[in-house]
């Protein structure tokens, strides 16, 4: 079946633009991550505590952007997989730290390699100085809008 012709205001738009490229990009990584029994959301948890250290549950979600109800579900399944250890906070027994394990290091580097290959598969017509330029155009638009946890916007 015949994708449908998009009409040419819609094709001139960077807002159409970006969404269709966000939805291609999307598919790919779930799709990638998918075959190796992962969803971005591990990706985001494992990325966060290893560049940043344990961390309470509410703080790894704000750092990460996950709703609570979705943080609870991966780090669930992540500590089922061993890669993270969820212990009660000395400081506060309430809480649940989360750390990062050595398992959890390990599926992180696998995550890397597999996530650095969809990016070669998403952005492959792209030369590499045309990669960067994109990279920073688009930090720019997420800095300038606010829209992401590490956004330099308050």
């Amino acid at each position: 079946m015949a994708t449908p012709p998009v009409p040419s205001h819609m094709v001139e738009l960077p807002s159409w633009l970006l969404s269709q490229s966000a939805l291609h990009a999307h598919r790919l990584v779930s799709e990638g991550l998918g075959e190796i029994g992962a969803r971005a959301y591990h990706y985001r948890l494992l990325a966060a505590l290893a560049e940043e250290g344990p961390a309470s549950q509410n703080t790894l979600g704000r750092r990460c952007g996950i709703h609570a109800s979705d943080l609870v579900a991966t780090i669930n399944e992540l500590e089922d997989g061993g890669y993270v250890r969820r212990d009660p906070d000395p400081a506060d027994r309430r809480r649940n730290v989360v750390t990062l394990t050595t398992e959890g290091r390990r599926r992180l580097r696998r995550l890397d390699t597999t996530v650095r290959r969809i990016q070669d598969r998403v952005l492959a017509p792209l030369s590499a100085e045309e990669r960067s330029l994109l990279s920073r155009l688009l930090r720019v638009l997420i800095d300038h809008h606010g829209n992401h946890p590490g956004s330099t916007r308050e």
